[in-house]
């Protein structure tokens, strides 16, 4: 069973690396690049964009697959899909307002957030070596990404971009209980079903239909709505790109809710929050020249150590439950007990009266 877990694991983390490295292309190709002008800035356009592709992907896979059959609490996931597009909307527009390492820096403390809504918002417990590897982890991602870039254009940071990436950090600490209160409250919406919780396209639809809501409302305000049709109109390889970061997003997204699911939002958000070290080794692996300093090696070396000793202690404790498990399952109950003595009680005093 462990072993089957870890390979199913491995897979959606492998998912998850691949769509999302296709998107990281695709980004660049919408935001890196000169269309007419200058760049193209209408963000929330291209989030709206992509939460409406991610729906009509979510609601294929519901025709094609079908649900769960279960009660979801549709109220929940909405509200997580929701805080999941403020974050993420606050942390690109804190973009315009502070340097790109003080924003790099913010999106890699994910981890300790998302910890401290699952203990406030969704009633759960860690371990001490989760508390652990939680912060030698965010901590070697900081040293890694700050050494990166330590050489970019460092800027001005204003106090209310500060205050988007605080907002931004808030929201993935309430995206990250409201996500464990949905599993919660499926159970308890579902008492009669053992292991009920929402089918990956349930999840993905619900989720990305609210933040989809939140991504067309700030398109509107700000008016990236109307720029972004007439930049797509008018320059036909924005569009392709905006297409092909919709459709790697959505594949992503399969493998994403497949592991909030199945598995736990902390390791997905360990998952999503590593993705971007083990990318830059893989391509300091395929080409030498994009190697990495000191700095980066010391982060990556943290990283490593702890996610290795995350998933020893996280096979040692599935098989210490397993044990604990066959050892109660095989060991009789005080009431059976109770019953076997009687049994034989009566059975002593009945060949006593034969015999007699």
């Amino acid at each position: 069973m462990a072993i089957a877990r870890a390979v199913e694991l491995g897979v959606a983390v492998a998912g998850v690396f691949a769509a999302f490295g296709a998107f990281a292309v695709a980004q660049e190709d919408v935001y890196k690049r000169t269309y007419g002008d200058g760049r193209f800035a209408a963000t929330f356009f291209v989030l709206a964009c992509e939460r409406a592709v991610n729906c009509a992907f979510a609601l294929l896979g519901l025709i094609l697959v079908g649900g769960s059959g279960v009660v979801v609490p549709r109220r929940d996931v909405l509200s997580s899909g929701a805080s999941q597009m403020l974050a993420m909307a606050a942390s690109n527009e804190a973009l315009r307002y502070v340097s790109y390492p003080t924003q790099v820096l913010g999106k890699s403390c994910k981890m300790v957030p998302v910890v401290v809504g699952g203990l406030v918002l969704g009633g759960r417990t860690f371990t001490a070596s989760q508390y652990m590897s939680t912060a030698f982890i965010t901590i070697g991602v900081v040293v890694f990404n700050l050494g990166a870039d330590a050489r970019r254009a460092s800027g001005v940071d204003s106090a209310y971009g500060l205050t988007l990436i605080g907002v931004s950090l808030v929201m993935d600490a309430i995206t990250g209980g409201l996500q464990d209160r949905v599993k919660r409250s499926t159970k308890a919406l579902n008492q009669g079903r053992a292991n009920a919780r929402p089918s990956v396209y349930e999840s993905m639809l619900y989720t990305n239909l609210s933040g989809a809501v939140v991504a067309v409302g700030f398109a509107l305000v700000t008016r990236q709505m109307e720029t972004g049709l007439r930049a797509c109109l008018e320059h036909a390889e924005l569009a392709r790109a905006v297409l092909v970061y919709s459709f790697a997003s959505a594949i992503g997204q399969n493998f994403i809710y497949y592991t909030i699911t199945n598995f736990d939002v902390l390791v997905l958000t360990t998952v999503t929050t590593t993705r971007k070290i083990f990318s830059t080794v893989y391509s300091v692996f395929r080409d030498p020249s994009n190697e990495l300093n000191r700095t980066q090696w010391f982060g990556c070396s943290l990283v490593f150590t702890f996610l290795a000793l995350d998933a020893v202690t996280s096979s040692l404790r599935s098989g210490v439950a397993r044990k604990t498990a066959d050892v109660t399952k095989s060991a009789p109950s005080k009431s059976q007990k109770a019953l076997d003595s009687a049994s034989s009680t009566t059975i002593r005093r009945r060949s006593a009266r034969r015999a007699s």
